[in-house]
């Protein structure tokens, strides 16, 4: 029976693993009833790593090139078989090759929002995605942690774990930045390269190193969008309080020049907004009397106040009206109103 088994057995001159699709990590080569020759070549190619293992401890690890299997190539595994100036011929080792190859395109992305900590608004929900890549850079790390004595390890049976590091540490890149977030998310190259920061160490953990990150979308909340917009707004305008009223009031204003004809109803709404534009006046001119010292702020109300008294919305909007019948008759052109409008738009704000 023992000499059957030698006849059997098969001496391997040649150790190689070529590639026949993506997303292998790891691959074991097939030694059942087979054994390597003295001599024999270990071809590593270019984007491979290969260790040999020896009942369980890892012993040598290869980069690219080819090798003759000696105890010269083999000192770690010389040293655990116990070969002094002999090698004992043939033997038996496990042989792992892994790819180092950058594994593209990752997907990942939020399912559900979640809850990060701003300076500037407190708690802020949020969804994001984009896509990542990785390589093996330590394949003796990753066979101890990873992949394990299994026959394949398929990029799939990771991708999981790594999309859920990359969410879990989502909030601790935003809070390393030191940026707020309504910066972070106009600046998605920013936002990505604290991600990366953040995840570079967990990854090497595992033997892996994260080569690239993009965050492609961040999608925030309808209440904090409504707040970038007027921030925006307010940047149009030079951050001028008295300017920003003006530019909304324009935004208001075509609704009127559309519904004209309409009666008490149109006056009631140009009404107001007259009243909405005295107020935004108060207010803003009360903010900057405010900054400038408390007496002044307190000397500047009465008078803005009673400017505000001063605006007769109603004898604006009454004209407006009667425009508006005149252009929706055709005595006046789109411009003229425009114009018109604009001249009227002054003696309101």
């Amino acid at each position: 029976m023992a000499l059957m088994d030698f006849i059997k057995k098969q001496f391997i001159d040649i150790i190689q693993w070529t590639e026949e699709g993506d997303g292998t990590l790891a691959w074991r080569y097939p030694m059942r009833d087979m054994e390597i020759q003295n001599g024999g070549q270990l071809v590593v190619r270019e984007s491979q790593m290969a260790i040999f293992v020896n009942e369980g401890q890892v012993a040598d690890v290869f980069g690219p090139g080819t090798y003759k299997l000696t105890t010269q190539t083999l000192p770690v595994l010389t040293y655990l078989k116990n070969w002094d100036k002999l090698f004992e011929s043939p033997f038996k080792s496990d042989v792992y090759f892994f790819s180092t190859r950058q594994q593209i395109d990752q997907k990942w992305g939020t399912p559900q929002p979640i809850t990060i900590r701003d300076k500037d608004f407190g708690a802020v929900r949020l969804r994001a995605f984009g896509n990542y890549a990785f390589r093996i850079a330590d394949p003796k790390l990753f066979h101890t942690e990873i992949s394990g004595t299994r026959e394949s390890y398929p990029v799939a049976d990771l991708e999981g774990q790594l999309r859920g590091l990359v969410l879990q540490n989502i909030s601790n890149a935003i809070a390393g930045s030191g940026l707020p977030f309504l910066d972070l998310a106009a600046n998605q190259v920013m936002f990505a390269d604290a991600l990366t920061k953040e995840l570079a160490p967990i990854f090497a953990k595992l033997g892996i190193l994260i080569e690239s990150l993009t965050v492609q979308n961040v999608s925030l909340p309808e209440e904090l969008q409504k707040i970038l917009d007027q921030k925006i707004g307010m940047g149009m305008v030079g951050n001028d309080m008295g300017k920003f009223m003006q530019y909304q009031t324009a935004q208001a204003i075509p609704k009127f020049a559309e519904a004209s004809g309409g009666g008490g109803g149109i006056a009631g709404d140009a009404m107001g907004l007259g009243a909405g534009v005295a107020l935004g006046q108060v207010l803003a001119q009360n903010l900057q009397q405010g900054l400038q010292g408390g007496g002044a702020a307190a000397q500047a109300a009465p008078a803005a106040a009673a400017a505000a008294v001063g605006v007769k919305p109603e004898d604006v909007m009454a004209t407006l009206e009667k425009l508006g019948e005149l252009k929706s008759k055709g005595i006046l052109t789109q411009e003229e109103f425009d114009a018109k409008k604009a001249e009227l738009l002054k003696k309101l704000v």
